[in-house]
């Protein structure tokens, strides 16, 4: 089994934390996106993965030269091989895929890493493919599917008039990455473009026609991580699935002087906290200083400096200092508001 992780998007709608690091490595809880996201498939896939291929923007970006590290060293952690593929244009969620083409083998989950899921179901790896969904209010907003004997009929775009209320969340599996990446090499020889990009989901239709049986993969939870406030929202999302879980997320080195956690929190290493009440809901990376401050349902990220501040729906990127009065803030790195 091998995961594909496009993952070239700029993250504009989370700027300015995605402006010196891809969205998906921007760490909630402790973890990168995509880490916890890989993580969370691996757990419904219930098979070996030998492979986690991720597909990013160009390095003119201006990401940090490690990203390709990191990647790699979140497939080892996991006991898979590693692979870094270069989308040099933005030409569409097909065409993603496709630059992933030397690891287009054999069966395969292709995960756009901006969402995040929990699910308590295990993939059957014999179906043609299978098309993760979650139930929502407003179908509408989506792209939708429709059922036919538990099998997969149709897929809707953002329909206008109710048939659906099973949204697709961007996590498909294919049986055969063969046959996936020759209906994308068609779509690509013959130029087959909807608003100049070569889509997945002309992709799902035409191996639809050929007989192959979707089926829906449903999920209890679906997190999203493409604005500030979901992404905070997110944070305390799993914070809260930590602690039912029974792990304690607070380094054992925090230093705390007249403090207080309220947990559910993720404290990194080496950080101290002073006159503080931190939590609940509150991530907090390594190396970080907090003085004079009640901070709750946050995202720090780690190397911050926080004084006199009272937080509430937060995120502050790495090596930032703050020092303040406000309370629903949302500064990038190296920012200092003093």
């Amino acid at each position: 089994m091998k995961i594909i992780v496009p993952m070239a998007g700029i993250g504009s709608r989370l700027r300015p934390h995605t402006l010196t690091i891809p969205k998906p490595l921007t760490v909630i809880a402790g973890k990168p996106i995509v880490q916890r996201l890989v993580e969370d498939i691996a757990s419904v896939i219930d098979e070996k993965i030998d492979e986690i291929a991720f597909v990013i923007g160009p390095t003119a970006k201006g990401f940090p030269t490690d990203t390709e590290d990191k990647l790699l060293k979140i497939a080892q952690e996991l006991g898979s091989k590693g692979s870094v593929y270069v989308q040099e244009q933005a030409l569409g969620t097909a065409h993603a895929i496709y630059c992933a083409k030397e690891s287009l083998s054999g069966p395969c989950v292709v995960a756009y890493a901006d969402t995040l899921f929990k699910a308590d179901f295990k993939l059957d790896a014999n179906a043609d493919g299978a098309i993760w969904v979650k139930q929502v209010d407003n179908p509408s907003a989506f792209g939708v599917i429709k059922l036919e004997d538990g099998y997969i009929k149709d897929f809707i775009e953002k329909p206008k008039e109710f048939v659906s209320d099973l949204a697709i969340i961007g996590i498909y599996y294919f049986k055969s990455g063969e046959k996936l990446l020759d209906e994308i090499q068609y779509l690509i020889d013959n130029d087959l473009k909807e608003n100049d990009e070569y889509q997945l989901t002309n992709v799902l239709e035409s191996l639809k026609q050929q007989g192959a049986k979707f089926i829906p993969g449903k999920v209890s939870t679906w997190m999203d991580c493409g604005k500030k406030d979901p992404t905070v929202e997110t944070n305390k999302i799993i914070l809260g699935f930590e602690q039912q879980a029974g792990n304690n997320l607070v380094s054992k080195d925090v230093v705390l002087e007249n403090s207080e956690i309220i947990q559910p929190c993720f404290i990194g290493k080496n950080v101290v906290l002073k006159n503080t009440k931190v939590g609940p809901y509150v991530s907090i990376g390594e190396n970080s200083i907090v003085e004079n401050s009640t901070i709750v349902n946050s995202l720090i990220q780690t190397n911050v400096s926080i004084s006199n501040a009272n937080l509430d729906n937060a995120m502050i990127g790495n090596h930032a200092k703050y020092n303040g009065n406000y309370t629903s803030v949302s500064i990038g790195d190296y920012t200092e508001l003093t």
